[in-house]
């Protein structure tokens, strides 16, 4: 069961990278949702890490 929500939250993961990387490479690229985006990013990592 571990390994699943491990692998759900890569998932998650992953998918929050490939938002940041598509509001990234707008032309007006909006810096609260990357910082928000960020910030997801790091809390599902840092939880991934401690799982």
């Amino acid at each position: 069961m571990a390994s699943s929500h491990i692998n759900a939250l890569q998932s998650k993961h992953a998918g929050l990278e490939a938002k940041l990387r598509q509001e990234m490479a707008r032309p007006v690229p909006d810096a609260a949702t990357i910082q928000d985006l960020k910030k997801h990013k790091l809390r599902l990592k840092e939880e991934i890490a401690s799982a």
